[in-house]
């Protein structure tokens, strides 16, 4: 398994793991020099907190690390414009995502931004967050905003 793969796979867990408390199945790892210093999954449903995206809740679960230039951020969604914009503001250069073709969210902005946007493209992540979507379709889109 390589290092992405890995890494995905505890951005993974995390998914299931918010998806066994009964919310938005997205999970997300922050990673510095091979080691993991934060987790985190969504917990909008469960906290009743439209913010808690699953970058969020990592970058909030790291607490003040000082610098973030020598991260990268996993995520097994494409992060939207929200989380995006942690990811610019604290200067990640580097976000992994497990797959977009459920959501397109922000690359362009990230490219944009500079930062270096790898998609794995997995057939599990987009099996699982189709299978969310069409069973909690208020869910998800009062999560993205389009209700």
């Amino acid at each position: 398994m390589d290092e992405d793969q890995k890494y995905m796979q505890a951005a993974i867990d995390e998914a299931k793991l918010g998806l066994s408390e009964g919310g938005i199945p997205i999970g997300a790892v922050l990673v510095r020099d091979g080691v993991i210093i934060s987790r985190g999954h969504n917990r909008r449903v469960q906290d009743d907190d439209p913010l808690m995206h699953a970058e969020i809740n990592c970058l909030r679960n790291a607490g003040r690390i000082g610098r973030y230039g020598d991260t990268v951020l996993y995520s097994t969604l494409m992060p939207c414009y929200l989380c995006a914009g942690a990811v610019v503001q604290f200067g990640i250069p580097k976000v992994v995502m497990g797959e977009s073709a459920n959501f397109a969210g922000a690359e362009d902005f990230l490219r944009e931004k500079g930062v270096e946007v790898v998609n794995l493209s997995l057939p599990e992540l987009k099996k699982m967050m189709a299978e969310y979507i069409e069973s909690h379709a208020d869910i998800w889109n009062e999560d993205i905003g389009t209700l």
